[in-house]
């Protein structure tokens, strides 16, 4: 079995997700367990940001953050084999306690706890602070594509 990483940068996150560039929104991996991960972004600040509008930032992007926390986590759980696509299907619960994030001047932080998961699905608590800052919290299901669909390169 290979040794598990305790933390990640941001370029070890890129390598686990499919997202590009500046898609790549976590700059780091705090802790992680079988259930939890923990991490930590500071792209909510950056004018580039992809999820920006004319608006600013909206709030709703911490799902994305929280969504991109998930895959990373399941990527992680994968033990080096490659990991299956996922597609967020549901949020439940969903509470935003800021109007937007690019005002928020604390890293976001990205805490999601597994709380079920068989080979086709998980469902994930999640909860997006900034500092002492409540920013969203949500409960989310992740549809994993079957393993005999997966799209060889």
């Amino acid at each position: 079995m290979p040794s598990r990483p305790e933390t990640l940068d941001h370029d070890a996150i890129c390598r686990l997700l499919p997202h590009a560039g500046a898609m790549c929104l976590l700059d780091s991996v705090e802790a992680w367990s079988d259930d939890a991960i923990h991490c930590r972004a500071d792209s909510h600040r950056d004018t580039a940001n992809p999820l920006r509008g004319e608006g600013g930032l909206h709030a709703l992007g911490a799902l994305e953050y929280g969504a991109q926390g998930m895959a990373v986590h399941g990527a992680l759980l994968a033990d080096g084999g490659p990991p299956r696509a996922g597609y967020l299907a549901a949020v439940r619960n969903l509470q935003l306690r800021v109007q937007r994030l690019d005002g928020l001047d604390d890293p976001l932080e990205i805490h999601a706890e597994r709380i079920l998961s068989d080979t086709h699905s998980s469902i994930y608590d999640l909860r997006v602070t900034a500092g002492d800052r409540p920013v969203l919290s949500a409960r989310a299901t992740v549809i994993l594509q079957p393993a005999d669909e997966e799209k060889t390169p």
